[in-house]
């Protein structure tokens, strides 16, 4: 532990005083101005009939760029790429899809040919699927530029530009989704359904994570996703990337919508050892992932308070050897749903299965769960998308996206939940280097999420 003097401690909490000043001047700024637009938490634009979309970055896209392809009123009229080999690549791909796919435009090369994209197509939707410092940039000028933008996640990376995000969407009446799919997977869907139904009682705890262990993507050097993502670790702190637990369980406790929002975070970091061990182990010592400091902690803890004094706990460890988990718990008061193994415990027991809390019903006992509260929407789609990427969640994420706009209903996400899910990283860097002080969350609705309606469960 380093040894800090008198001087040394105030120079430190003078600058983090500063920080934390000017921070709070900037979001209070945000809270307290007038909306050029109007709240965007039911919004509902009026019906698309050929949903005309564009996509950049359609090598991790290339996923939503099948799904979209393959639903009725749909049309792809631009693809945007930095390697021109990855557009002509999806560009053949889509031809076999569908024959009418014959006038899309090409663009690849400059980092800057999005904007031109955008410009010249003037596309109803944008998909976005770039590198994380990309999302906010390219969502805000899709909005500007007349598209509703789809972001994959997170949505932003820092706190102003999300409150730019939220600008942006009021006054153009755009709208702008984190396309976090993970709501739309099946055990998700079914712990919603639950919940809604009020067979664990009140909500009290949730637990959320992005458990991955993802080292191997430093091999990609050049090009893909470790290429930036690496850099982005080490220039980053905190919780990197949250939404995937966070998202699930925030709709399950309805966090800003109506009953509770997230008021504030604490968070801490373990050491940093797992990726400098891995750089040393596997490259040479000019190699420049030697020649960076990985100084963000292998796992980061966070822990946020609701204002009805609710309490989630958010892990993301992204270095650690141990297996995938998403946690994606829920607790109540009368049962508690788990996941990773998939689980779920109910006070006074579930038919014949358990006969009371002491012991889960998980394994085969599962599927008598599924058949009595598997969600509505998993029914009925569960048959078209089950080999539409990560189990099925991207194809029902992607036919919701497409329904909500062609009959001109409310996103199942709006642009708000999209912010405080995206805001924990940027609080969370915050907190740690605070020692764990708690960080504010900004109320990005500006007190409107009391009005919001919660999520219904859609048949």
């Amino acid at each position: 532990m380093k040894n800090y003097n008198r001087r040394s401690f105030l120079q430190t909490s003078t600058l983090g005083a500063i920080a934390t000043s000017s921070l709070s001047i900037n979001c209070q700024k945000n809270l307290n101005s007038k909306r050029f637009g109007s709240y965007m938490g039911g919004f509902a634009d009026k019906p698309i009939k050929n949903i005309r979309a564009a996509f950049i970055g359609i090598n991790r896209g290339s996923t939503h760029l099948r799904n979209f392809a393959n639903l009725a009123g749909t049309e792809i009229v631009a693809l945007c790429d930095l390697y021109e080999d990855i557009v002509l690549r999806e560009l053949k791909k889509l031809k076999s899809y569908k024959a009418n796919f014959k006038n899309i435009k090409t663009y690849w090369g400059n980092k800057n040919q999005w904007k031109i994209m955008l410009k010249e197509v003037r596309p109803d939707v944008v998909f976005i699927s770039t590198n994380w410092r990309n999302h906010a940039p390219m969502a805000i000028q899709s909005m500007k530029d007349g598209a509703h933008a789809f972001s994959e996640v997170p949505l932003g990376v820092n706190m102003e530009e999300l409150w730019e995000i939220i600008n942006t969407s009021e006054k153009t009446q755009k709208h702008c989704m984190m396309m976090e799919n993970v709501n739309y997977g099946r055990d998700e869907l079914m712990f919603l359904n639950i919940c809604r139904k009020g067979l664990i009682g009140e909500l009290l705890h949730a637990e959320a994570a992005y458990i991955h262990e993802l080292r191997w993507q430093m091999f990609n050097t050049d090009r893909g996703t470790g290429n930036w993502r690496t850099l982005h670790y080490a220039e980053s702190k905190g919780n990197l990337y949250p939404t995937h637990g966070l998202g699930p369980v925030s709709q399950y406790m309805n966090l800003g919508r109506n009953d509770d929002n997230f008021k504030h975070l604490v968070s801490l970091s373990s050491p940093a050892i797992g990726r400098n061990n891995f750089a040393k182990e596997n490259f040479d010592k000019s190699h420049k992932w030697n020649n960076i400091d990985f100084s963000n902690g292998d796992i980061n803890t966070s822990i946020i308070k609701t204002h009805l004094g609710r309490t989630v706990m958010v892990q993301w460890d992204e270095t650690s050897p141990r297996p995938y988990s998403r946690l994606n718990l829920i607790q109540g008061t009368k049962g508690t749903l788990a996941g990773f193994p998939t689980r779920a415990a109910f006070e006074n027991g579930f038919k014949d299965l358990i006969k009371d809390h002491h012991s889960w019903i998980e394994g085969e006992k599962l599927e008598m769960l599924y058949q009595v509260y598997d969600h509505p929407l998993y029914k009925r789609l569960n048959n078209k998308t089950k080999k539409s990427g990560h189990g099925g969640m991207d194809g029902i994420m992607m036919f919701r996206i497409v329904e909500c706009l062609k009959n001109g209903v409310p996103l199942d996400q709006n642009v708000y939940e999209g912010c405080f899910w995206s805001a924990v990283t940027p609080l969370s860097a915050r907190s740690i280097e605070r020692d764990g002080a708690p960080q504010a969350f900004p109320d990005f609705t500006r007190g409107d999420w009391k009005k919001t309606k919660a999520l219904e469960i859609i048949s």
